[in-house]
């Protein structure tokens, strides 16, 4: 199993005049300790499970390029756009421009995304989940014709497209790899198998059976499951003593025997640097072989 990270909140030692230089230390520790993956929230606010719209929130993209700088192996991911954000174009390009400055390292994580209060309190459009569901489809479909040099136009119900150039094109091979997140299995399974290269779902007791349903999909269409890497995100509980440690490594060995590849790590702490180098030191390197 691998080991990833998100970073969703910034509430982080010394305030905003120290976040460039904890983001920095943070990122060289995980990359030098082999997690595959940091991943970054996409919200304008902090949301109500971190304090709410008053506690600090980075933008995203701009996050991922500073954390470039500072990485050479890991992948860098939004985990995950919020569909309703940004165009699709400019999705496919900006992501393009990380994968390029990082030297072919990023992966885009995308959703329907949820928070109705952020959307609009700072005027972003916020349509009804059928229309979101809608237009991740065709998100999707726009983002896969620009990283192919698809210069054809595009005609779907929510976004039209003249030319969708994109120069220069990713480095990644064959593209960035698109990580579709949700387990919902009317719609959201459906998307993963048509078009996903990763999946990311929650533990929750019916992991197994949301597993099982994206195998039937996949089957339904003629697509290797096994093509797809299975992740799950969820708390890293360790303490600032290791404590919990021990919990967390049976835990993560029980997910990977469900077929699991790469487990996500949300946390929360003052100082992450230190919790980065807890996790990169007792648990990564016990959950490396399961």
């Amino acid at each position: 199993m691998k080991l990833g990270l998100e970073l969703g909140e910034f509430a982080w030692d010394g305030g905003p005049a120290r976040i460039a230089d904890t983001l920095g230390r943070l990122a060289r520790s995980a990359d030098s300790a082999g997690f595959s993956l940091i991943g970054v929230a996409d919200h304008l606010w902090q949301g109500p499970h971190a304090g709410g719209p008053e506690q600090p929130m980075l933008e995203c993209f701009t996050t991922l390029a500073a954390l470039a700088t500072h990485t050479e192996h890991i992948r860098l991911a939004p985990i995950v756009a919020g569909v309703h954000l940004r165009a699709p174009a400019l999705l496919a390009k900006t992501v393009t421009t990380l994968d390029v400055l990082s030297g072919g390292r990023a992966m885009l994580g995308i959703g329907t995304a949820w928070y109705d209060d952020e959307a609009h309190g700072m005027g972003i459009g916020y349509p009804s989940l059928t229309d979101r569901y809608g237009m991740l489809d065709e998100a999707v479909q726009i983002c896969l014709r620009m990283w192919s040099g698809d210069e054809t136009p595009f005609d779907g119900a929510h976004y039209q497209l003249g030319r969708p150039l994109n120069v220069p094109a990713a480095l990644a091979t064959p593209r960035p790899p698109i990580m579709i997140a949700g387990g919902g299995e009317k719609r959201t399974l459906p998307l993963v198998a048509k078009y996903a290269d990763v999946c990311n779902l929650y533990p929750t007791p019916d992991l197994g059976d949301r597993l099982a349903t994206l195998r039937r999909l996949c089957e339904g269409i003629d697509r290797d499951y096994d093509s797809i890497e299975k992740t799950v995100i969820l708390p890293f509980a360790v303490g600032p003593d290791g404590s919990g440690a021990g919990e967390l490594i049976e835990f993560l060995r029980g997910l990977a025997a469900l077929g699991i590849e790469t487990a996500i790590g949300m946390f929360s702490d003052s100082d992450p640097v230190r919790l980065v180098d807890i996790i990169g030191e007792k648990v990564l390197p016990a959950v490396a072989d399961a």
